[in-house]
């Protein structure tokens, strides 16, 4: 595996004056009219951003609702990245022509960004291109460019001289090269931007002919040749975006901004730094317990793990370590026999309201080792691993006790929680506990309004950030 220091690859960046560059974007988003409308694959991409809403369905209400709003910016949780391509396909159909129709009828002009995972997984090109297709054909609008943007900050995914990465302590490892692009679902091999675009469109877009934002013009903060790189899009060409820090970003949005202005269409895919910029959302303090907590229940938190990429285990035997919580172990290979199942999730669910009640908190976690079927049975895996998902949310569905808090690791067990367990059809992003690990303050319609749930991504912190944010909600 070829890495780079971290510390090493930086200090070749030149700096730059960030007050100078903010105060070019505060003129540009002030004078811009654009809502954004942010279609999230999963809970994560919230993980940047505060005082903004996520809608947990893609109604015409909910997205009229955005376009409402007094906020530049809303979100709407399609939970994608666990469909199949058809799903895929239907939801993005559907969700591009209520935009545009809502757009139409309330005379707001919008940008959609497709937010993906910061390390390249997920439903792309399809969904873009599902997109882009319905836009034009219910629009006059046609899409010169799509820039392509994963750098994410507070996970450590950068993208320098167009290789993206992924930080691993010191080390910068290419993303082609981590357990990420090994995914069973979206796997994939080039770390080159240009190049991974190349092998996800299967050559229709070629790595010579994409626009590259280059770090050297950021850093010169030369907003009029990127505005000018941008202008030169056509036919859906695709914008390499290069960004180590925030800065890099707005320097990007201020010509982004004048782009648009001046009549280009884009669309964009991207991690979750991109929405903070150009959503106008300010920086804001990690969240503190009586920010969190503000019905507290005299009962005990609960932690929900179902993420099995290496980094949640890690973190979920730190926790498990530091004694903060009881630990259950849920044995979800029980599933290959109906009513041992059945018995399984009442003992999980029975055990768990005990300890709540008494004002322990818990965490209950899928067993670690994949239910694996041998050769040639990825389908039947496939719906074991949906009922799977079905009796880890019924749990929190079926619970009859209020938790003080609620977390959920990994991205499409948080999205299921969230949505079927706690019934939540509009949230408030009230910030993060962690850089990176976004809360959302439950409406009034869920399970348990007004309750602090952290949605804890499966790929972000370090080993001990999982035990770190539950010390936050326990006062430790």
């Amino acid at each position: 595996m070829k890495t780079e220091k971290t510390s090493e690859l930086l200090a070749r960046i030149p700096s730059i004056n960030r007050e100078a560059v903010q105060s070019k974007l505060k003129d540009e988003l002030s004078s811009s009219a654009y809502k954004i409308v942010v279609l999230d694959d999963d809970p994560t991409g919230i993980q940047t951003v505060h005082g903004v809403s996520v809608y947990t369905d893609w109604s015409k209400n909910s997205i009229q609702a955005g376009f409402r709003e007094q906020n530049r910016i809303f979100f709407l949780l399609t939970n994608s990245r666990g469909f199949t391509t058809a799903e895929t396909i239907k939801a993005h159909t559907e969700i591009a022509e209520r935009v545009q129709t809502i757009s139409d009828q309330e005379g707001v002009p919008y940008v959609l960004i497709s937010r993906g995972d910061s390390t390249l997984r997920g439903h792309y090109p399809l969904e873009t291109v599902t997109l882009k297709n319905t836009i034009e054909a219910a629009s006059s609008a046609t899409f010169d460019g799509e820039v392509i943007m994963p750098f994410f900050k507070e996970g450590g995914r950068l993208t320098i001289d167009n290789v993206h990465y992924v930080q691993y302590g010191e080390d910068l490892v290419p993303a082609g090269e981590t357990e990420f692009a090994k995914d069973r679902t979206f796997g994939f091999k080039a770390s080159h931007l240009g190049e991974w675009v190349e092998e996800k469109t299967k050559g229709e877009f070629k790595k010579e002919d994409c626009i590259y934002i280059t770090l050297e013009t950021l850093r010169a903060a030369d907003v009029e040749t990127i505005k000018n790189q941008l202008m030169s899009a056509t036919e859906f060409q695709k914008i390499i975006v290069n960004a180590v820090d925030y800065v890099d970003a707005e320097v990007f949005v201020t010509a982004f901004l004048q782009a648009i202005k001046e009549g280009k269409h884009f669309l964009c895919r991207s991690a979750s730094a991109l929405t903070k910029v150009i959503g106008g959302v300010s920086d804001k303090a990690l969240l503190k317990r009586e920010e969190l907590i503000t019905e507290d229940t005299g009962h005990g938190g609960l932690i929900v793990v179902g993420s099995h990429v290496q980094k949640t285990t890690e973190q979920l035997n730190a926790l498990i370590e530091s004694n903060l919580v009881e630990a259950i172990e849920f044995d979800v290979h029980l599933v290959l026999d109906e009513e041992k199942f059945a018995h399984e999730i009442e003992r999980v669910r029975t055990t768990i309201e005990e300890l709540i009640t008494s004002g322990k908190s818990v965490v209950y976690y899928t067993r670690r080792e994949r239910l694996d079927l041998g050769e040639n049975r990825q389908e039947e895996e496939l719906m074991l691993s949906v009922k799977i998902s079905d009796a880890v949310t019924s749990i929190v569905s079926d619970l009859t006790v209020r938790p003080n808090y609620i977390i959920a690791k990994g991205g499409i067990t948080s999205s299921s929680v969230g949505t079927t367990g706690l019934s939540v059809k509009r949230a408030d992003v009230a910030g993060q506990i962690k850089p990176g690990i976004p809360v959302w303050k439950t409406g009034a319609e869920s399970k348990f309004p007004g309750c602090a749930y952290i949605v804890f991504p499966g790929n972000v912190g370090q080993a001990e950030t999982l035990k770190e944010a539950v010390e936050v909600l326990e006062g430790k």
